[in-house]
């Protein structure tokens, strides 16, 4: 693939990360353009290689999270190993690990040490819960993270989780920590100072969902703020049968397909949603639905009746009638199958198509952010394990052929 400059062009990390939640983020800063050396066990490397993988080793897990990186294989539990790990931070600009707290610490390559030795460096640890607290050091992953936020019950009864979304809590935890490392590069251009930068699954995940939180923590005599919508419900939860205005609604059309409404205020809106429908009677022709907080106050009804009628027709067949009738605010509930395919996505470069020298051509999500002048590019597929040792220690420490053969032969790489 073409090298492509980005805004991070000239800043280099070392990503000491394994399975999602770091490496993300450092194919992040590599989409932007930094260079990216990932630090892997020599002889295994990251267990990621392996999830998800085809019978030709093709892994979409490994080359979606570690996408622009240059491998860099050594034994961590050699002291010369450690070392040049340490070296490598020594020359370069971000840090990142995801290990469990005080596993840094053990090996030495820890925040404190590193930054003694460079004051400039980012370093940028994501954990499980946070780095304070009894539960700094407890062993998480992706679920934890949704479920003691309460994501897995924000819809659903508590009785009855939610099915979760894998990885979107590693995925959420990622974003937040090339964000905070993004903030801190540009502090230390401004202040000429590094930092510590953290995020964990759980902050993140409460970060995702900031408006709930805020509602529930500031109550005011023990009741939350109440939408317009809430004041009309009879249910206790959220629930789609009864949703205090059913223009802001998921429906089920008559192939099994869904999809959704997002029509805040009805009153613009509801003659032509009428005319989409072709006017039916039951709801052209009651006057307790003759105005938006009629059609409130009635959510239960109205809600019953537009499943009856979205029920007799496929969702292609709703949804054109729907977008040819007006400026409707109306989309396909997608699947993942369907969100692979949305040509909206492709057209914003949400997904992409790369070449891969072993595995051909690969769709992948793109970077979700637009730079017009430096934009992020995917320039670098995922790196075989140690693909790039002999020429870290040669063009980045510095090392002649004959230390490397040295290294070599004490399996230090």
């Amino acid at each position: 693939m073409a090298e492509t400059k980005g805004p991070l062009s000239g800043i280099r990390v070392v990503d000491w990360t394994l399975w999602q939640q770091g490496p993300v983020a450092g194919a992040m800063l590599g989409d932007l353009g930094a260079e990216v050396i990932k630090i892997e066990e020599r002889g295994r490397g990251d267990g990621g290689r392996a999830m998800f993988a085809f019978a030709d080793g093709a892994s979409p897990y490994w080359e979606m999270n570690n996408r622009n990186k240059k491998s860099f294989a050594v034994d961590l539990k050699k002291p010369e190993g450690v070392e040049l790990v340490r070296q490598l931070a020594d020359r370069s600009d971000v840090f990142l690990t995801n290990f469990r707290p005080g596993v840094a610490e053990r090996l030495g390559l820890d925040d404190e040490t590193l930054r003694a030795r460079n004051p400039r460096l980012v370093y940028a640890a994501a954990s499980a819960f946070g780095p304070r607290g009894a539960e700094r050091s407890a062993r998480a992953y992706d679920l934890l993270g949704q479920a003691r936020s309460g994501f897995l019950l924000r819809t659903g009864h508590e009785e009855e989780p939610d099915v979760p979304d894998a990885g979107l809590a590693d995925q959420m935890g990622a974003i937040l920590l090339a964000y905070g490392v993004l903030a801190a590069l540009l502090a230390r251009e401004r202040l000429g100072v590094g930092q510590r930068v953290d995020s964990s699954l759980l902050g993140a995940m409460l970060w995702l969902r900031g408006l709930p939180l805020a509602l529930e923590l500031m109550k005011r005599d023990g009741e939350r703020a109440r939408s317009d919508f809430e004041r009309h419900r009879k249910a206790p939860r959220y629930d789609r049968r009864d949703p205090g205005n059913p223009l802001w609604n998921t429906y089920r059309c008559g192939d099994g397909k869904w999809l959704a409404l997002a029509i805040l205020t009805t009153d613009p809106h509801w003659p032509t949603f009428l005319e989409a429908l072709g006017n039916p009677p039951e709801l052209a022709d009651n006057p307790a639905y003759g105005d938006h907080w009629g059609r409130c106050a009635h959510a239960r009804e109205i809600t019953a009746i537009l499943d009856r009628i979205f029920a007799t027709a496929p969702r292609a067949h709703w949804l054109a009638r729907l977008k040819a009738k007006g400026d409707l605010p109306v989309c396909a509930i997608h699947s993942t199958e369907e969100a692979a395919r949305d040509p909206q996505a492709w057209a914003n470069d949400y997904l992409v198509e790369v070449d891969h020298p072993n595995h051909g051509r690969l769709a992948q999500p793109g970077f979700a952010v637009a730079l017009s002048a430096t934009p992020a590019r995917i320039h670098r597929h995922a790196p075989e394990l140690g693909e790039h040792t002999e020429m870290v220690l040669r063009e980045v420490l510095g090392l002649d052929w004959e230390e490397i053969d040295r290294l070599r032969s004490r399996e230090v790489i």
